[in-house]
């Protein structure tokens, strides 16, 4: 039954409609059974996923209580593996590894304040509106709601979050940003910027989704075209494009963005776009080689 509670957390989360079948990614944390505890209070027909990485002793035995939970709450449960070695990358390479066991669609727990984390870290590597704009609304039904949320949501329905000691690790950027940047800006502002970083993003999605529109129909391959359109339009075709050639995790940063203008408007043959992969120009087209 929906307490009032609930029932005021639903009011700012985005689920589709009752009766739907969804998929939830249940870690376990608070945020992901707070994510399964909504859904199916949202009246959705939800199947639990947990992916174990195999990364930390009895990390098996996590899914035996993902699984409870999901039978407490009337959901389906499925689990599944993707090992994952430590190592540089460690964090980009469990997300690959976790969608790709993952149902296309799956809805994830993130919350504003994961949203306030990851402009900072956007913000950090040099990205642009599409970093700005942070972690879009599709399939994160929680981006609404605070991680204290969450936890206080666990809380009270009387379910007790599997911890995860590297969240506390602060080799990992995210976990400093989220312990010490964040309180620090907080500190600075005398008030709480989770809510002003997160509209901020909100503004520039917005921002993000008019140069897509904009950019559809430009070639990107067309140098003389490129050559004469707005800058701004022109970065974002670029961006898109060479990610798309390139499989790359993140668009390309500023500073590749001109040097592949200048290939365009013929003032170099070529220029290096990371990873291997280079934009090069022969009569009047561009092309992404490796």
């Amino acid at each position: 039954m929906v307490t009032s509670n609930i029932a005021k957390l639903l009011e700012r989360c985005k689920f589709p409609p009752a009766n739907s079948a969804v998929h939830c990614a249940v870690s376990g944390g608070p945020d992901s059974l707070a994510l399964l505890v909504l859904a199916t209070e949202a009246g959705c027909e939800v199947t639990a996923w947990h992916v174990d990485h195999g990364l930390r002793p009895g990390s098996a035995q996590e899914a035996a209580k993902v699984a409870a939970v999901a039978a407490r709450w009337k959901a389906n449960f499925e689990a599944r593996s993707a090992p994952c070695t430590p190592g540089p990358n460690l964090e980009a390479r469990a997300r690959a590894a976790r969608y790709k066991v993952l149902p296309t669609g799956v809805l994830t727990g993130h919350t504003a304040d994961d949203q306030a984390e990851t402009v900072l870290l956007n913000l950090m590597r040099g990205a642009a509106v599409d970093g700005l704009a942070g972690i879009g609304l599709a399939n994160r039904p929680l981006l609404q709601l605070r991680r204290s949320e969450t936890q206080s949501l666990c809380e009270t329905v009387g379910l007790e979050p599997l911890k995860d000691p590297s969240n506390l690790d602060p080799a990992y950027r995210r976990n400093r940003v989220r312990h010490e940047l964040l309180p620090l800006l907080c500190d600075i502002a005398k008030r709480d910027v989770v809510p002003v970083i997160a509209r901020n993003a909100e503004v520039l999605g917005g921002v993000r989704d008019l140069l897509d529109e904009l950019a559809t129909d430009i070639d990107p391959t067309d140098a003389k075209n490129l050559a004469n359109l707005p800058e701004a339009l022109v970065a974002v075709v670029l961006r898109r494009w060479i990610q798309a050639e390139t499989q790359a995790e993140h668009p390309i940063d500023a500073a590749s963005v001109q040097r592949v203008l200048a290939v365009a408007r013929n003032q170099a043959r070529s220029t290096d776009v990371g990873d291997g992969w280079s934009v090069t120009r022969s009569a009047q087209r561009l092309c992404v080689t490796k």
